[in-house]
């Protein structure tokens, strides 16, 4: 009984340990965690959002390109970007699914 409590409690770490590496790393932790652990619920949660995060740094670092607003919008959606990906560092440790506010949403969108 004592064994299955422990196994039990040993996977919740690895998954825990698996999806803050994956929002650490960004689009290549989204990448392995689609390798290694796509049957892991929690760990693609996490996924998903690293990947939305991912996608919304390239957006806000394209927007750099706009003439006179273009760097200082940038700026503020790269600020935006660092908090969203703290919170998301943060709940990925947490054991729990929450979703990182703005782009929860979106990753609950993607079927893998």
């Amino acid at each position: 009984m004592k064994t299955d409590k422990k196994r039990v409690s040993n996977k919740q770490d690895e998954s825990k340990i698996f999806a803050f590496l994956t929002v650490l790393l960004s689009v290549v932790g989204f990448i392995v965690a689609l390798l290694a652990k796509r049957e892991d619920k929690y760990v693609m949660f996490y996924a998903k959002q690293s990947l939305i995060l991912f996608i919304s740094w390239v957006i806000a670092s394209g927007i750099r390109i706009v003439p006179f607003v273009g760097k200082f919008v940038s700026m503020v959606l790269w600020v935006i970007f660092v908090l969203l990906w703290i919170i998301a560092l943060v709940n990925s440790l947490s054991g729990k699914e929450k979703e990182t506010p703005l782009i929860g949403h979106y990753a609950r969108g993607i079927d893998l």
